[in-house]
This record gives C-alpha cells, sequence and structure tokens, in this order.
C-alpha cells in the first residue's frame, strides 16, 4: 500500500479515536469496522498515540454527531445522498448506510488512493479523486443523482481554511439544489483552545487554524441566498458521559458551556 508519509497521522488521528471510543466507551460510538482495521494501521501509530482520552473522545464524539444528523436526515430522505468531503479513512457507510443511500466520499488523490488500499469501494459508496472546494465533485454527483435531496458532511475540515473560502464553497453547494451541510467548527474562544491544547495532543501543534463561527445567523447571512440554519448545538449534548474519566467530563462540560465546539446544519 501507498505511504502517505506527513499526511498519513492526521488521517489516522479520527480513527484512531474511533477505535478507543469503541473499545472502551461503546455507548459513545461503536465502530465495527474500526476494529477491523486496527490490524491493518501503521504499528508505531498505534504504538506511538500519546492522546489523552479527552482528544481521542473529541474525534469519536465528532463521529457519534455526524451520524445521528445522517440517520435523521436519512430518516426523513431514505432515498437521498450523503457526500463527505475530505472523507479521509472515515467509515461512516459502515455505520449508517439505510439499503438505499447513495454514498461519494470525497478527498486529494493519493488520499482516495490509499483509502482504497485499506477500503475498497462498497456497493452504494463511490470515491472521487479532488478538491473539495473545486465544482467537479457537486457536478459529477448532481449529473448522477439529479433532485435528489443532498446532506454534505464536512468532518474536521473547515477549521484549517480562510473564512473567504469556507464561504465560497456553501454559496457553491448552494447553487446546486435540494443542498443541506452539516460541519463541525469551533468559536473564537474554542480556537485558541484548540490550538493550544488540542492540536499539540494529536501531534500538530504547528497546523493553523483561520474558520471559527461565534454566531451561526451572522455565517448564514454571509452565505446568502437561501441559507437557514437548521441547528447549532453544543458538541457534546448528546455525547454520554457516563464512565468517562472525571477530567474528560470537566473538558467537555466546559467545551459546551462557552460553547467552543459545536455542531452546525445548515438547508442551502
Amino acid at each position: 500500500m501507498q505511504k502517505l508519509g506527513v499526511v498519513e497521522d492526521t488521517l489516522f488521528v479520527p480513527m484512531l479515536g474511533r477505535i478507543y471510543a469503541s473499545e472502551h466507551c461503546p455507548q459513545i460510538l461503536y465502530d465495527k469496522k474500526a476494529l477491523e482495521l486496527k490490524n491493518k494501521l501503521p504499528s508505531d501509530l498505534i504504538e506511538q498515540n500519546k492522546q489523552n482520552q479527552y482528544t481521542l473522545l473529541a474525534s469519536a464524539s465528532r463521529s457519534a454527531n455526524m451520524d445521528r444528523i445522517i440517520r435523521d436526515f436519512l430518516e426523513r430522505r431514505p432515498n437521498g445522498a450523503i457526500v463527505q468531503l475530505g472523507c479521509g479513512l472515515e467509515t461512516t457507510y459502515y455505520r449508517c448506510d439505510n439499503g438505499r443511500a447513495r454514498w461519494y466520499a470525497v478527498d486529494l488523490p493519493h488520499v482516495i488512493e490509499y483509502r482504497r488500499g485499506l477500503l475498497p469501494e462498497p456497493e452504494r459508496e463511490c470515491y472521487i479523486s479532488g478538491n473539495a472546494f473545486a465544482k467537479d465533485w457537486i457536478k459529477k454527483v448532481r449529473d448522477e443523482v439529479l433532485d435528489t435531496p443532498i446532506l454534505v458532511i464536512a468532518s474536521g475540515l473547515f477549521h484549517y481554511f480562510e473564512e473567504n473560502k469556507v464561504i465560497a464553497l456553501l454559496r457553491m453547494i448552494g447553487q446546486f439544489g435540494n443542498m443541506e451541510v452539516v460541519f463541525d467548527t469551533v468559536n473564537r474562544k474554542g480556537m485558541a483552545m484548540m490550538q493550544k491544547k488540542y492540536m499539540r495532543q494529536v501531534g500538530h501543534a504547528d497546523a493553523q487554524m483561520f474558520f471559527y463561527v461565534d454566531a451561526v445567523e451572522e455565517l448564514a447571512a454571509k452565505i446568502g441566498g437561501n441559507a437557514k440554519v437548521i441547528a447549532d448545538e453544543p458538541y457534546y449534548r448528546y455525547i454520554p458521559k457516563n464512565g468517562l474519566k472525571m477530567s474528560t467530563k470537566v473538558s467537555m462540560a466546559v467545551s459546551d458551556w462557552f460553547c467552543m465546539v459545536k455542531m452546525i446544519q445548515l438547508k442551502l
């Protein structure tokens, strides 16, 4: 399988979180496919994983939140389509597929190539090599599913891009009709905390972060068009806390109290 070099550990951070939750906190997330892949991951990444419980569960909580929103969407739109931008090694399809939806996973060509080696394309999930911020993927998807309602997932993606680039992407998505988008984000206070603690803990202290949302209604106004807020939720609101370390519970409570990290869902 192709080696990814510097990008590979960023790919594996969410996977390590899902494996940890599946083994130790299945009440938050149980990911059978991630457990199956554990022995196929580079052994040094597993051995050198120095994350604490909170940072591991931050990744798993994002997956749990996305799963909840995807399942709700597929209850409303059972024949809908799910598009995951910056899919990395996400295994969402295996947890949430309803047997009817169409799935698309978008990432850069070398990431898609690596993904195929670990996760060959399943029956109804199509892998698309490309730039999430370019129109190619959405044109391809719309050509295939026509008027079908689409939910676009941007998981752990927007933090690293300037606001004008994120807004341009959301406007572009809105031009293709019958679209919803869900993403995780931080507020200004959360961004400072994430750069200071979380990124260092997961081994990316030098990663630059730009995008944050203090007021989601202001973001919707900047996007313009018919952008409407469906949900704006504290990140850990629906995450079970039973059995967690006290320090993890405190960190989650502080994050939610100050809305430092949140889930946002928009109708575009």
